[in-house]
């Protein structure tokens, strides 16, 4: 198999994180229906979009390990993705003031159409208790855009939150140490806290 990593997603969180990591990987956009289905719960979205996500991207290019990532925000059991308008931005974000969600990130790895790993990684966070004119300033200011739950733990988006219960990286949208774990099952060589052997990619795309 090729020994670089394809990271099927838009996402330029997911992009730095994994240039951070010194990980050696080029980027496809995925060709996927978000719509939820159903019935189904935030954790089993997460799972199903991560795993369409890296099905999608793998079986155009085979042999290539294609990892599919998706962030769900889980309100009392209703998934929050990410905001319509800026209006569904308010609405989310009051319905988030000074309570505790929880952030589930699907991660899954495939190669050739063939799904080889697929995980979730859940995180609480608490928002403090915000006034509506910090609400209103957050959502017009476009922090929420195209972010699951209508923010994001980094920038001024951290100024919303009181507190965390687990990996922040996953609230980012990538959980750093499960994903490691899965990749030492299938790409052994492609992550070393001792960095070698490792190279900065180029971006296909996407």
């Amino acid at each position: 198999m090729n020994g670089r990593l394809i990271l099927a997603s838009d996402s330029p969180r997911r992009r730095e994180i994994l240039l951070s990591l010194e990980c050696a990987f080029d980027t496809v956009s995925p060709n996927v229906d978000e719509s939820p289905i159903c019935g189904e719960t935030p954790i089993e979205m997460a799972v199903r979009l991560a795993c369409a996500k890296a099905l999608s991207v793998s079986k155009e290019n085979p042999g290539r390990v294609t990892l599919g990532a998706d962030t769900v925000v889980d309100v009392d059991g209703s998934a929050f993705g990410k905001p319509l308008d800026r209006d569904d931005s308010l609405r989310m974000l009051r319905i988030l003031n000074g309570r505790t969600h929880l952030v589930h990130t699907g991660v899954a790895l495939a190669v050739s159409d063939l799904l080889l790993e697929r995980g979730v990684e859940t995180t609480s966070v608490t928002f403090g208790s915000l006034t509506d004119e910090d609400i209103v300033e957050f959502a017009m200011s476009g922090g929420g855009d195209d972010k699951a739950g209508a923010y994001a733990i980094q920038g001024k988006g951290a100024l919303l939150i009181e507190r965390i219960d687990g990996c922040y990286y996953n609230v980012v949208g990538l959980p750093v140490f499960r994903l490691r774990r899965m990749l030492e099952r299938h790409m052994p060589d492609l992550l070393s806290v001792n960095g070698g052997g490792l190279r900065y990619a180029n971006n296909m795309g996407g």
